[in-house]
């Protein structure tokens, strides 16, 4: 159990990143990708009538007016290595 919020708190950390438009360090699209989390530009923080704040995913039309980021450096993995480098990783005695 332990192991599992950890995951999910490090993917909430990784989404707030994403979510102000940055590319959270030490990740590639590609990482993120495989994390199934969206890229910085598929997404924008809505604040709500009541002050809740809500990620909200682009639509197409809105994510084709944006140029095309280049490829981020190192964001090719070979089949050998299809684990992001920075994933998150359990190392509890339970498992």
């Amino acid at each position: 159990m332990a192991c599992e919020e950890a995951d999910m708190f490090y993917r909430w950390q990784l989404l707030q990143q994403i979510a102000k438009g940055k590319m959270p360090d030490g990740v590639s699209e590609d990482d993120l990708r495989a994390m199934d989390l969206p890229l910085p530009h598929e997404v924008e923080l809505i604040e709500e009538p009541d002050g809740t704040m809500v990620l909200r995913k682009r639509e197409p039309a809105e994510l084709s007016m944006e140029p095309a980021a280049a490829p981020a450096a190192g964001s090719v993995r070979s089949a050998r290595n299809p684990a992001p480098a920075s994933a998150f990783v359990c190392d509890s005695p339970d498992e």
